[in-house]
């Protein structure tokens, strides 16, 4: 029973799909696009922060609140950026994958972070390409050595000793 595998396919990223393969179907014009979007959206989600922070102030909740709330934000946006930002170059052999559950709380208080590292990788490349693209080679490479393996054992194996005797048999 010979079983025959199909070549790997490529897994897709959000937004491009598989375009990032080969670049094609308007992959660059997406790229950019969607940095910029991601480069809005920070805009806009800084204006919400301060626009929190001049509502404490209004509501004269205290300094030790409101550097509380400035700290937070920040911290927590700086380890979203540099995590996030890690998580779309780091090789898929990395104990920590891009879903760990202890980061999901920090990233959600330093949106920030996340928008920022989204919009900076993104003029790069797509973010997680890198990550995506060493795994879908390796895949390939497999497939071809296993492939290659398979073509080498064809035919008869006894045909392949050289001269066909069955030396140490009896019949």
């Amino acid at each position: 029973m010979s079983e025959q595998r199909e070549r790997p396919e490529p897994e897709p990223i959000r937004f491009y799909g598989t375009t990032w393969v080969d670049h094609s179907g308007g992959y660059s014009l997406r790229r950019y696009a969607l940095g910029l979007g991601a480069l809005l959206l920070a805009v806009a989600g800084a204006l919400v922060l301060r626009l929190a922070y001049q509502g404490m102030a209004i509501a004269e909740a205290g300094t030790v609140l409101s550097t509380l709330f400035v700290v937070a934000f920040a911290v927590c946006s700086s380890m979203a950026f540099s995590r996030t930002l890690g998580d779309y170059t780091r090789g898929p052999d990395d104990a920590r994958g891009p879903d760990d559950p202890s980061m999901r709380s920090i990233k959600a208080v330093g949106f920030l972070g996340v928008l920022l590292a989204y919009a900076l990788r993104s003029a790069v490349e797509a973010p997680g390409e890198k990550r995506r693209r060493a795994e879908y080679d390796r895949a390939v490479e497999r497939y071809e050595r296993r492939d290659a393996n398979r073509a080498a054992r064809r035919g008869n194996p006894a045909a392949r000793r050289g001269n066909g005797s069955r030396s140490g048999r009896r019949r």
